[in-house]
């Protein structure tokens, strides 16, 4: 063989295996970047459901010392089962599914807020240790579940760039649904706020 062909095969050969070299680490690095995502949402899940877990007892101290607050207490309860019966699964990667478990999450936050709202008229719960611990901790809970979904949004973002990115894209679609785009966590406005009630002197 001439020459100039031995010269055109091995740039091939090169260019071949450059190719191959380029999509393989393509596809190393949205794997990794799918794992990131959805140990984010798992995270944002864990800390919904370690607030979902201090409902039952916030709302059992709160009932022994304002039992007639019924409409609130039941609020509460209601959203709170509302939230324990969602099945989305991953969510960030169906909209309508994220829409749903954004709602539900809203609701529940909305009737805490309501619920601590309440407490205030009540000064025996204003200087109950066990409730004060439990808003302390729903608090610090809420604050989490921000940062948690910030971190989540991150992790999207960043896994939408790369897949949306030449030449990574025109592969990445190959896979179907392995590497779909993932949706944002947004919240409704106000959602994203830890309720806080000013426990200040009583009057």
């Amino acid at each position: 063989m001439k020459r100039p062909g031995i010269i055109a095969i091995i740039i091939l050969v090169i260019i071949l295996l450059f190719g191959i070299g380029s999509v393989v680490r393509s596809y190393n690095r949205l794997v990794s970047l799918d794992q990131n995502v959805e140990s984010q949402w798992a995270q944002v899940e864990n800390t919904y459901q370690r607030r979902a877990d201090l409902v039952p007892n916030l709302v059992a101290t709160v009932r022994g010392a304002a039992a007639h607050e019924r409409e609130t207490l039941e609020a509460v309860t209601e959203a709170r089962a509302a939230v324990g019966r969602l099945n989305v699964g991953d969510a960030f990667e169906d909209p309508e599914a994220l829409a749903r478990f954004q709602a539900a999450q809203g609701q529940l936050s909305s009737a805490l807020t309501r619920l601590l709202a309440v407490a205030e008229a009540y000064p025996q719960l204003r200087a109950n240790e066990n409730f004060l611990a439990l808003q302390s901790q729903l608090e610090g809970t809420e604050n989490r579940i921000t940062v948690e979904r910030m971190r989540f949004n991150e992790a999207a973002r960043e896994f939408n760039t790369v897949r949306s990115s030449f030449p990574t894209v025109l592969f990445a679609n190959m896979f179907g649904d392995r590497f779909a785009q993932k949706h944002y966590f947004e919240a409704e406005l106000g959602a994203a706020e830890a309720p806080v009630v000013d426990f200040g002197p009583e009057s």
